[in-house]
């Protein structure tokens, strides 16, 4: 089963639409699901947020929105720019974003739950920050997460961002490149083939994971993610894939 398609779309219900192969396939005949995080499972992009505290979220979010677009083609490189304008944002200035605005988007949950039920391991794989991603992992009961550290030097309330990242075992930083990678790593751990992973996200960068899956879904996604991707979830929640998976 080809996971990207030049297919014509389907439209299988109003907001949803589908092509190169006919619903429903069988949730159960995939073993793992990988979804990025900012403005898939959750409802904002952290790093725009988390620059609002320093009065720079114009700035990011315009290279955001270009990175996003696919208008960046070195999106390490735009990471980095929008995490040097970070510089100074204190840890509580990050849990006020967590509290105030940072949502579980909806449908997330039960599709989780779902996965989890027809036996399927969940993967987060994203371009964006621990800080978050550790406490979506902790509210969805997700296995598997990879994302980006920020650096945090010593400062007023628990310490301030340096602007920098911090490198781990695997790598610098989690691009879309490092998303199939880690899709694929994942699915070797599991012993399982590639076709039998479904991946999920709306940006750019999540193009080259949802290329190697069995199943690519875009959620309220970019244009280039929606023309590429099997399924194309426009409006309503995560949930709705479960229309197409039975």
């Amino acid at each position: 089963m080809p996971a990207m398609t030049t297919a014509t779309a389907q439209d299988i219900a109003p907001g949803l639409t589908v092509k190169g192969f006919k619903p429903p396939l069988k949730l159960s005949d995939f073993k793992l699901i990988a979804f990025d995080m900012d403005s898939t499972l959750i409802n904002i992009e952290c790093v725009d947020e988390i620059a609002d505290a320093v009065g720079r979220k114009a700035e990011v979010a315009a290279i955001t929105e270009a990175a996003m677009r696919g208008e960046i083609a070195d999106y390490k490189d735009s990471l980095r720019r929008r995490v040097a304008l970070l510089k100074g944002v204190t840890i509580a200035d990050m849990e006020q974003v967590y509290v105030e605005r940072m949502r579980i988007n909806p449908g997330a949950a039960e599709l989780v739950q779902a996965c989890k039920a027809a036996g399927l391991k969940v993967l987060l794989v994203s371009g964006g920050f621990t800080f978050f991603a550790h406490r979506v992992r902790d509210t969805l009961g997700i296995d598997f997460v990879r994302a980006n550290v920020l650096e945090v030097k010593s400062g007023p309330n628990c310490g301030e961002l340096s602007g920098y990242m911090v490198d781990q075992p695997w790598g610098d930083i989690c691009d879309g490149a490092e998303k199939r990678r880690t899709l694929l790593e994942v699915a070797s751990l599991l012993g399982i083939e590639p076709e039998q992973c479904i991946a999920m996200g709306d940006g750019a960068n999540d193009l080259p994971m949802m290329g190697v899956a069995g199943l690519s879904v875009a959620y309220h996604a970019k244009p280039a993610v929606r023309e590429q991707a099997m399924v194309a979830i426009n409006s309503g929640g995560l949930d709705r894939l479960l229309e197409v998976l039975r």
